[in-house]
């Protein structure tokens, strides 16, 4: 399962060393607005069964910035394909997944592919069986994303860090160099007692290139943290907020209200599916980008919830001039709020009246 380098392109590190890297995640979400996933559900067959909607996102999310291009294998663990009744797919799905990912990254040279394994959901610190299946399904998913050439392995979204630390041992065992990004939710610590900080200073000392946050929390509720870790640690950080406007009284997107929805979400909540009014604007964003990068995170990205555009953001925030830059906006020519010498005077004028 060891990865062989066959490359001079700069790793992960390397880049990071030297500037930020920018990452797009949320594949989830947006397949699921695009039509292509069930929401709840939310298992990645979008790479067998439409394999050219995937490829687009990836393309437009790298138009848009992100570095690398991650294999949409979330939720694609042997468990998660159990209780949808399609375990059999499951080989097909990752490695699918994975050559689809490899086919976009190189068609523009330097681009790093990323194997990814998360969250199992059956993760239990007292059952010792729980532990093991966990460790199974992460061995065969690191192995396929080794077989289909990955770059580095991105582990995500872990609110236990014993399987945190269980993700990054059997990633690190690769050869390939490892992200490690951590998720708590909103009790503040992570769901085995340990302290969101002291769980990324284990991964630190466990061997991760980066160590960080993703998901679960916008940045009002994320960055906090981040900065924490970034003082605790000497590796590489990541910061990868969803684009809600999470709080101090609702830190994460699970417990998000809408007071004014007037027609409430079927099942009780605004997560997944009715949190659409709560998005942080393209601004926030950039804010989120430009603050996290002055305090010295380099692994730059945006998780569920995100578009091509919000990485796009991240990726001018910190100097990037990216192929989707082109389309940047240019207020100055709107028919009404633009300021170009062509715009009749009265059509401007409607503007505080529209």
């Amino acid at each position: 399962m060891t990865a062989t380098p066959a490359s001079t392109t700069p790793t992960l590190t390397e880049r990071l060393d030297t500037g930020p890297v920018i990452i797009a995640e949320g594949f989830l979400f947006e397949l699921e607005r695009r039509g292509y996933l069930t929401a709840g559900e939310f298992v990645p067959e979008v790479a067998l069964e439409f394999p050219e909607a995937l490829r687009s996102l990836h393309v437009d999310f790298q138009r848009a910035g992100s570095d690398i291009v991650e294999a949409f294998t979330y939720n694609g663990h042997r468990e998660k394909m159990r209780v949808v009744g399609k375990e059999d797919l499951l080989e097909p799905l990752n490695r699918a997944a994975l050559r689809i990912a490899r086919e976009v990254a190189d068609n523009r040279p330097g681009d790093l592919m990323a194997g990814n394994i998360s969250n199992s959901n059956i993760w239990d610190p007292a059952d010792l069986q729980s532990q093991k299946d966990v460790r199974s399904m992460f061995e065969e998913m690191v192995g396929w994303a080794v077989d289909e050439g990955a770059d580095i392995i991105i582990g995500e979204t872990f609110y236990y860090a014993g399987e945190a630390l269980a993700a990054l041992e059997i990633a690190k065992a690769s050869g390939l160099q490892v992200v490690l990004t951590l998720a708590p939710m909103a009790f503040e610590e992570m769901a085995d007692g340990v302290s969101v900080v002291e769980a990324a200073q284990r991964l630190e000392q466990g061997g991760a290139d980066v160590v960080g946050m993703n998901c679960f929390r916008g940045p009002d509720t994320l960055l906090p943290y981040i900065f924490q870790i970034r003082e605790a640690v000497s590796c590489h950080v990541g910061a990868l907020p969803i684009p809600y406007r999470t709080t101090q009284e609702e830190p994460t997107f699970f417990n998000l209200s809408d007071v004014k929805a007037s027609v409430p979400a079927p099942h009780g909540r605004t997560f997944p599916t009715a949190l659409d009014p709560l998005y942080a604007n393209r601004y926030e964003i950039r804010r989120f980008a430009e603050e996290a990068h002055e305090g010295g995170v380099n692994y730059l990205g945006i998780c569920c919830g995100a578009s091509p555009v919000h990485i796009r953001e991240v990726a001018e925030a910190v100097g990037r001039v990216t192929d989707a830059s082109r389309f940047s906006e240019r207020m100055e020519n709107h028919f009404m709020y633009g300021s170009n010498e062509r715009l009749p005077e009265h059509i401007v004028a409607l503007g505080d009246r529209a």
